[in-house]
């Protein structure tokens, strides 16, 4: 079964653009949920991503990195709850936890929670639509000429990484079919073989690679494919980091949640939520019957 942040070709303009081109697009929207915390910007930045994943198809890939961002955001609520002992609307006075002692937990500390999770969500889904609809091996090829032995190691451990889970997967079948009369396989010894087929295939690979040549140093080719889509997706990117930088220094986009949580409703505020999901559509503008 093939996993949802798994690269698929589309076909579509944020498939055939430069790799570059595209990872900034998405970059920009993760750069925006990292800047504010103001619950309408991140509102406006969630919706940006959503659209930009409906139009490049990679719809299940945003599903499932919310999923992982709401059990995650979850666990940041209740820790902010407990460790953040501010704010002035207490829900729960009095509560004793083990080790940290008499714990008040605040409304404050809650939305502060909120936001953070929040933030994280947005991340995760701007850079799994990225995984999903970024071409890896174009992109990697792209930053080959920059830091190849980094792209290189990063190729080998997309290709390494699932066949160490497909040898797990192995090694605990063969240690079922071993018979009830036979000591079980302990965690110490799956590991001890994990290590020993990694180390002997990094051994082969190591030697393939210098049979192909590759300690000769980097071929001077790489990928010189040109789009047409590709100063679309920049523009928006682009565009998007302007918008909030304008934002924030016109003030808006504010959010104070102690001693009492105050947020930002200002136009500039609107403006920048509300512009999001726009500039995500803009580079598909135009586009639908290359996409067909």
């Amino acid at each position: 079964m093939r996993l949802a942040l798994a690269y698929r070709p589309c076909g579509g303009p944020l498939d055939d653009a430069n790799p570059l081109a595209a990872s900034l697009y998405l970059a920009s929207f993760a750069v925006v949920a990292f800047a504010f915390s103001n619950p309408i910007v991140l509102a406006g930045a969630a919706g940006g991503v959503v659209v930009a994943a409906h139009l490049a198809g990679a719809g299940p890939a945003v599903r499932a990195a919310a999923r992982w961002g709401l059990w995650l955001g979850v666990i940041f609520v209740l820790v902010n709850a407990i460790t953040a002992q501010r704010g002035d609307t207490i829900l729960i006075r009095g509560f004793a936890a083990p080790v940290l002692g008499q714990i008040d937990v605040s409304a404050e500390a809650l939305a502060e929670g909120a936001m953070l999770a929040g933030r994280v969500v947005i991340v995760l889904m701007a850079f799994a639509v990225q995984s999903a609809s970024v071409n890896p091996d174009r992109l990697l090829r792209k930053l080959r000429p920059v830091a190849g032995r980094s792209a290189l190691t990063a190729t080998l451990v997309t290709r390494m990484v699932p066949l160490a889970a497909s040898d797990y997967a192995r090694l605990n079948d063969g240690a079922a079919l071993r018979g009830p009369a036979a000591a079980p396989v302990g965690r110490g010894a799956m590991a001890r073989r994990l290590v020993a087929g990694s180390l002997d295939r990094a051994i082969d690979v190591a030697a393939t690679l210098e049979l192909r040549g590759y300690g000769r140093g980097l071929p001077r080719a790489t990928d010189t494919g040109r789009s047409r889509h590709s100063w679309r997706f920049v523009a928006a990117g682009a565009a998007v980091i302007v918008a909030a930088i304008a934002t924030a220094l016109a003030g808006g986009g504010g959010f104070d949640p102690y001693p009492l949580t105050t947020v930002g409703t200002g136009l500039a505020t609107w403006a920048l939520a509300l512009s999001l999901p726009l500039l995500a559509a803009a580079p598909f503008i135009g586009t639908g019957r290359e996409r067909r």
